[in-house]
């Protein structure tokens, strides 16, 4: 079906198309047997200690204030993270804001975390029980002054309400965001989450979402502080703002996140670097390029315990997920593994 609707989705813009997705999946008419896979046991996994039926998650972005998560579900996804979620609702930044390079199968967005706040989130998803694990992405609000504290003001109304939750601290579209990367940023941002988590009696693990332009000099003390503040999880990667020179599109150059197959291979290396130093001591999730299983099953063995996608479903439609699985599925009986986990890291 997608494949017929996709010359009329592509004709619009791209954000006007998201919001028709967003109110289709409102009507939550598709039934979930439709999306399922013979086998998918061999593809059973653990995040964060929680049991997932698969390893492919949704990228926060897509349902940016948690309004169709388990519509979403229906898909066949083994886990999904909303947002970004910040303190007060925000409008993001002027549109367009979303650009689609179809050449490069890829995206560019500056949206700027445009999301309806914290607390109409928090009271949806409380009134929504999630019927999957539910990771919830959080950053600051643009005027924010002290960006630590919408962090923290964050994690303290929304914890209770998700599986997970991710630190963005690696969208180029929030001025100075990316200063968190900076060790001494990076400790106060933590150890401030870590006291919270701590008073709060929280349970949920903590995730930190990379910026894909890390250098790799700065590897080794990121993990230190993860290491060193209890952080479990570690998602590489989010968009670049590099990377556009080999590009074909002649939307290359708007301002914004590349997303998409030209971040593939750096996602990828970067997982390998990460995995290696961790020693699998960390859960990692994969994000960048993935759009079949053998992109997917490229990252898990490059150390990625489990994927997400957001460009894929774009440009392939919501059977995007049970054909990954089944490619999947295929790949792990080839290569003659009982299961999923057996592959995480061997290609690192």
């Amino acid at each position: 079906m997608f494949s017929i609707l996709r010359p009329y989705i592509f004709s619009l813009d791209p954000e006007v198309a998201h919001d028709l997705a967003i109110k289709s999946l409102k009507v939550n008419i598709l039934p979930q047997s439709f999306f399922k896979v013979e086998g998918e046991e061999l593809l059973e996994t653990n995040l964060f200690n929680m049991k997932l039926p698969n390893p492919i998650g949704l990228a926060a972005g897509f349902d940016k204030s948690a309004e169709v998560y388990n519509s979403l579900f229906k898909f066949g996804f083994g886990f999904i993270e909303v947002g970004t979620v910040t303190p007060k609702q925000q409008l993001g930044n002027p549109k367009p804001r979303i650009f689609r390079l179809e050449k490069d199968q890829a995206l560019i967005n500056r949206l700027g975390f445009n999301n309806h706040g914290s607390e109409v989130i928090s009271k949806r998803i409380s009134n929504n029980r999630p019927n999957g694990i539910l990771g919830i992405n959080i950053g600051p609000n643009k005027e924010t002054k002290n960006k630590e504290e919408d962090y923290y003001a964050c994690l303290d109304k929304l914890g209770i309400y998700a599986n997970y939750i991710t630190i963005n601290i690696s969208s180029p579209n929030t001025e100075g965001l990316r200063d968190f990367h900076d060790k001494n940023e990076m400790e106060k941002l933590l150890s401030g989450l870590y006291k919270i988590k701590k008073d709060k009696r929280l349970e949920q693990s903590i995730a930190i979402k990379l910026s894909p332009d890390i250098n790799s000099e700065d590897i080794s003390g990121t993990i230190e502080l993860i290491k060193k503040y209890n952080i479990k999880g570690i998602i590489i990667s989010n968009t670049t703002d590099s990377n556009r020179k080999n590009l074909s599109d002649v939307k290359k150059n708007e301002k914004g996140g590349l997303s998409g197959q030209p971040l593939k291979d750096i996602s990828t290396n970067l997982i390998k670097k990460f995995y290696k130093e961790t020693k699998g001591k960390i859960n990692i999730i994969g994000v960048g390029g993935v759009d079949s299983g053998e992109s997917a099953f490229e990252k898990i063995t490059a150390g990625a315990d489990v994927v997400q996608l957001y460009t894929g479903m774009v440009y392939k439609g919501p059977g995007i997920v049970k054909d990954i699985k089944k490619e999947l599925i295929s790949i792990l009986k080839k290569e003659n593994f009982k299961n999923i986990r057996q592959a995480v890291g061997i290609n690192a």
